[in-house]
């Protein structure tokens, strides 16, 4: 396939960015998005440009740090898959492909296509742990009894990778889907229960602190996760803050 590619180029957080062309050819059906880029920055470095900065780990749909902004959507014209698992196949020969950042103020750009999201990572160190006996008379976590439904859905809510998809495709820049996962994969389980009330508060306050915007009521998050971490952690969460809350007042 042949391809014409707007890419958005920032050399830093400072620098103002565009949209710079560029023009791509003899790429495989089946080669990943990835590998698309490698195969456009492999010619930029051959010509002694600056190739296109982006971020990517395990390649595998488990990391989350893949996040791009493709043709309006966040991790591109497929559902349920990180950018990573996105593949050239879902574009035609001649189409145009808009390449941007995840853009949200609590989000800002490193260089290129390369976002900072460690205001995920500051969120989770606010409350996002249990406490741990460590005694050497641990109780191994099999021998708790937990509802099935209960271990299920705190086993779908833990596989929230933290892309910031949820984020990106939220017109208010959002985390609320993003928290409440993370607090809903330990409300749920007994070992969670000992820091319940200070996890709710301490995270979303953090969330607040970090700049992300109000829930917006669209969906538009659960539509675009790549891992269908569903809304009905976002309405958990506002259960376990009201709960939080009342308790602090008494």
């Amino acid at each position: 396939m042949n391809l014409k590619l707007k890419i958005w180029r920032q050399k830093n957080s400072n620098d103002k960015g565009k949209i710079v062309d560029y023009a791509i050819s003899d790429i495989e059906p089946d080669m990943s998005f990835l590998e698309m880029l490698d195969v456009l920055n492999d010619e930029l470095i051959n010509k002694g440009e600056t190739p296109v900065a982006f971020d990517h780990d395990c390649r595998e749909g488990i990391c989350g740090s893949c996040s791009l902004f493709i043709n309006g959507r966040a991790h591109g014209p497929d559902t349920g898959i990180a950018t990573c698992q996105l593949h050239m196949r879902k574009f035609k020969d001649g189409d145009t492909i808009y390449i941007e950042p995840f853009r949200a103020r609590a989000f800002p750009v490193i260089k290129d296509l390369a976002v900072d999201r460690s205001a995920f990572d500051r969120i989770q160190h606010a409350g996002g742990y249990v406490s741990v006996n460590t005694s050497g008379n641990t109780q191994d976590a099999n021998n708790i009894p937990i509802p099935k439904e209960n271990a299920d859905t705190a086993f779908d809510s833990a596989t929230c990778i933290g892309c910031g998809a949820c984020v990106a495709a939220c017109k208010n820049s959002s985390a609320r889907l993003f928290v409440s996962a993370k607090v809903s994969q330990m409300a749920l389980l007994p070992q969670g229960q000992i820091e319940a009330k200070t996890r709710v508060l301490n995270m979303t306050e953090q969330m607040d602190k970090e700049g992300f915007g109000n829930c917006s009521n669209t969906g538009a998050c659960e539509v675009e996760c790549p891992k269908g971490i569903s809304l009905e952690n976002i309405a958990r969460q506002i259960r376990e803050y009201a709960k939080a809350t009342t308790a602090t007042k008494k």
